[in-house]
């Protein structure tokens, strides 16, 4: 009897999930859904590539429907999932579609954190496609720009924006909003970054409201100082794509929570991989809901080789990765830096350009590692924190690499 694996979100970890099980030799069908019409596509040239407008939506593709048809993949997009009967095995979408399954992988992935303010027009939020195309439309006016948060999506967005020509100002509650990631003294680095671009901050200060319609905006802040604006966008966060789960009798807690293999807790044939899950991490001895792209697509493979190779119990302890571009900074993010309770800077930040490392200590070993500009040594980072390196003795090999 065929078997059916029901993949529930068409982002990177959906798409990568169902690739990994035609690979790994699932027989069975495959389907996979996805709430948006658009063919599956990658996010983070959302906010680099595509709003910059060198690359075109095809050119984020992750699946097309002819490579689709080659893995005997079923793709129904544009009818977003809207309730999981666990013990029936079934999954029913927006468009009326109830669609049974053997095995169920969840990757709806996240959302982007609402606006809580919501003027006439001229507001954006960054996280599906059209968002992008959207902003990148009201970016080519090349007026001024307000981006409400400074952390990674935010900081990428303004650097965009101020590369095509916008006046550009972030605003961010914290002081260092960088430092929430990375620690405020490395933090200030981000922001200086961003004034030696001309971008200009207001931080330490929080957003009262925004008011007035595109071309036209004002934001105000806690301190009462109005900024003007044409555009403003909102990056404050992203939530997980739960609720629709609510009532499924799945434990949600920040996402799906999840075992060391990616399995949901309390049910037998559901999985979750990507933004939506949280899984057990022995390695930081708590469940953790990952936002990582490289994250979401060891745990597909993951997930793809458990469903093909149940035998292997294995779990899956991938080093988390991130990178953002902001300026001429490609800046690369491995381990959990905030975990760190020193760092070890490895180079010069103020080089032209600039070329350097932060190392952090969590105790004796090394728990992350920020890599700005030097490939070589996020490539060694990594191998250090996969296999536990010491601190003083990954320190040592880093500064080897750099001379």
């Amino acid at each position: 009897m065929t078997r059916t694996a029901l993949v529930v979100g068409a982002s990177v970890g959906g798409v990568r999930t169902a690739q990994e099980l035609r690979r790994q030799g699932w027989c069975g069908g495959i389907v996979l859904v996805g709430a948006e019409p658009d063919l599956p596509y990658d996010k983070p040239p959302l906010s680099k590539q595509l709003l910059a407008g060198s690359w075109q939506p095809e050119q984020a593709r992750l699946l097309d429907s002819a490579a689709a048809g080659q893995d005997d993949i079923e793709l129904l997009l544009g009818s977003p999932a809207v309730a999981l009967d666990v013990a029936g095995q079934e999954v029913a979408l927006a468009d009326g579609k109830r669609l049974p399954y053997d095995e169920l992988v969840l990757a709806t992935g996240a959302a982007a954190r609402p606006s809580p303010w919501q003027p006439e027009s001229g507001l954006y939020l960054l996280r599906t496609l059209s968002d992008a195309l959207a902003l990148r439309a009201a970016l080519a006016q090349a007026r001024p720009v307000v981006v409400v948060g400074g952390g990674f999506l935010g900081a990428e967005v303004a650097s965009t924006a101020q590369a095509r020509g916008c006046e550009v100002t972030i605003v961010d509650p914290v002081p260092v909003p960088m430092g929430r990631t990375l620690g405020d003294d490395i933090g200030r680095l981000f922001t200086d970054l961003q004034h030696a671009h001309g971008v200009q901050t207001r931080l330490g200060h929080g957003v009262e409201r925004v008011t007035g319609r595109q071309g036209d905006l004002q934001v105000v802040l806690t301190d009462g100082e109005t900024l003007r604006a044409s555009t403003v966008v909102v990056a404050i966060g992203a939530v997980p794509n739960d609720r629709w789960l609510t009532g499924s009798g799945l434990l949600i807690d920040d996402g799906v929570v999840c075992d060391a293999a990616g399995l949901a807790l309390g049910a037998a044939a559901v999985h979750a991989v990507g933004d939506v899950a949280r899984w057990d991490n022995p390695r930081r001895g708590r469940a953790v809901r990952v936002e990582h792209w490289t994250s979401a697509v060891a745990q597909a493979v993951h997930v793809a080789h458990r469903l093909t190779h149940p035998d292997d119990t294995a779990p899956v302890l991938p080093v988390e990765y991130v990178w953002t571009n902001q300026h001429d900074w490609q800046a690369q993010v491995v381990g959990v830096p905030m975990d760190g309770d020193r760092h070890v800077v490895i180079g010069d930040p103020t080089g032209s350009p600039a070329r350097f490392g932060v190392a952090y200590a969590d105790g004796d070993r090394l728990c992350g590692a920020l890599l700005v500009n030097w490939p070589k040594g996020m490539l060694l980072a990594r191998r250090l924190l996969t296999a536990g390196e010491a601190f003083p003795a990954a320190v040592d090999r880093l500064l080897a690499i750099h001379r």
